[in-house]
C-alpha cells in the first residue's frame, strides 16, 4: 500500500521504516529537510512540500500526519485544497479527541475521511510495533488495515488472555478500532492519564526505599523539626538499580515501564542528568476533565497530574504562603533548605 507521512521526528521516521520494512511505499514530507533525506536515503519517496508529497500518490490517497497536536489544524487546512472525495487524513498525534470529533465533520462536508489514530511505542516502536487505538469510519479503518497492521506489534509470545475464547479480532495483534471518530483518541487519553499514575506510583515507592536509612541522618532537635520515634527502623541503605531489577522477575508489578525505570536506574542511580521537571503534553488533564464530566472519581490519576504541576515550581507560591502563614500565627522560622 502506498501511504504519505508528514512529520518525521522521533516517532514519524520509526513508523516510516518499520511500513518500508513490510513493503509498503511511503512518501514523506517534514519541514526538516535532512530527515527527508535520510528516510529518502532508506527507501522512502521524498517530497518537496505538501503538494507535491500528495501529488506522489494515487487515489484514494492517505496521509498520515505525525505531528504536535497544536500544528494539526494548520496542516489540514493547507492539505484540504490539495485532497480529493474519497481521499483520508489520519492524525496519529495526542490530539484531543473533541477536536477530532470536529475536524471529521468539517472534512466530511468535503468528502475526506478522517482517523484519528491514538499511537503508544515511543522511540521503541520500529523494533517492538506500536499499539494503535483507532477512531474513524469502518469503512475507511477497514481499507487502512494493511497500514494499522505493519505498524502493530502482533501477537508475538504473548498468549491470550485467559477466558476470552475464540473472539479473535485484531486487538491481540496490537490494534484496535476502538470506535467513531473521537473514539481513538479517547482511549489514548485514558491509556496516558493510566501512566501519569503508574510512573507517580514506581517514582513514589523507590523514593521511600531510597529514604530509608532516615535513622542514620543527623535531624536537628528543634521545635520545627518532628523527632523520628524510632531511628532504627530506618538503616537500609537499599541499591535501587538491583531492587528494580528483581521487581522485573517474577514480580506482580513488573512491566514495561518497570523495565525502562530499572533501565535508567542502572545507568545512574543518583539520576544526576535529570533536573526533576516533568511535563505533560495534555493527556492527563483532558483524562480528568472527562472523569468530571461523566461523575467518575479518578483519585490517582489526578493526583499524579498535580504531582506533575508541582515539579515543575507551580506549587512554590502555595508553599510560601503557608510558611508564611505559620510565621504569622506562631512565630515560626523557616528550616535551610536540606534540614528535616
Amino acid at each position: 500500500m502506498k501511504i504519505g507521512m508528514i512529520g518525521l521526528g522521533r516517532m514519524g521516521a520509526n513508523m516510516t521504516q518499520r511500513l518500508l520494512k513490510a513493503g509498503h511505499q511511503v512518501v514523506v514530507w517534514d519541514m526538516n529537510a535532512t530527515a527527508v533525506k535520510d528516510l529518502a536515503a532508506k527507501g522512502a519517496i521524498a517530497a518537496n512540500d505538501m503538494k507535491d508529497l500528495v501529488s506522489k500518490l494515487e487515489g484514494p490517497r492517505a496521509v498520515w500526519m505525525m505531528i504536535p497536536a497544536a500544528f494539526v489544524d494548520e496542516t489540514i487546512l493547507k492539505l484540504m485544497p490539495l485532497m480529493a472525495k474519497g481521499d483520508c487524513l489520519i492524525d496519529g498525534g495526542n490530539s484531543y479527541y473533541k477536536d477530532d470529533i470536529r475536524r471529521s465533520k468539517e472534512l466530511a462536508a468535503q468528502g475526506i475521511d478522517y482517523v484519528d489514530v491514538g499511537t503508544s511505542g515511543g522511540v521503541w516502536g520500529l523494533e517492538r510495533g506500536y499499539c494503535q487505538m483507532i477512531g474513524g469510519p469502518t469503512a475507511t479503518v477497514q481499507r487502512l488495515d494493511p497500514i494499522f497492521k505493519a505498524l502493530a506489534p502482533g501477537k508475538g509470545s504473548i498468549d491470550p488472555t485467559a477466558g476470552r475464547g475464540n473472539r479473535g479480532g485484531t486487538s491481540e495483534q496490537g490494534y484496535l478500532h476502538c470506535g467513531p471518530s473521537g473514539g481513538g483518541h479517547f482511549v489514548k487519553m485514558v491509556h496516558n492519564g493510566i501512566e501519569y499514575g503508574i510512573m507517580a506510583a514506581y517514582a513514589e515507592g523507590l523514593n521511600i526505599l531510597k529514604n530509608a536509612n532516615a535513622g542514620k541522618v543527623k535531624r536537628d532537635q528543634d521545635a520545627e523539626t518532628t523527632p523520628l520515634r524510632e531511628p532504627e527502623a530506618y538503616q537500609y541503605d537499599f541499591d535501587l538499580p538491583e531492587v528494580a531489577e528483581v521487581w522485573r522477575r517474577g514480580s506482580v508489578i513488573a512491566s514495561w515501564l518497570l523495565d525502562l525505570t530499572s533501565d535508567a536506574l542502572a545507568k545512574d542511580a543518583q539520576l544526576a542528568n535529570f533536573s526533576g521537571r516533568v511535563s505533560d503534553s495534555g493527556e492527563g488533564r483532558w483524562t480528568i476533565d472527562a472523569a468530571i464530566d461523566e461523575g467518575v472519581p479518578a483519585h490517582v490519576l489526578t493526583a499524579a497530574l498535580y504531582s506533575r504541576f508541582g515539579s515543575r515550581g507551580n506549587a512554590l507560591f502555595a508553599d510560601k504562603l503557608c510558611s508564611a502563614m505559620r510565621f504569622e500565627f506562631g512565630g515560626h522560622h523557616e528550616k535551610t533548605s536540606g534540614s528535616h
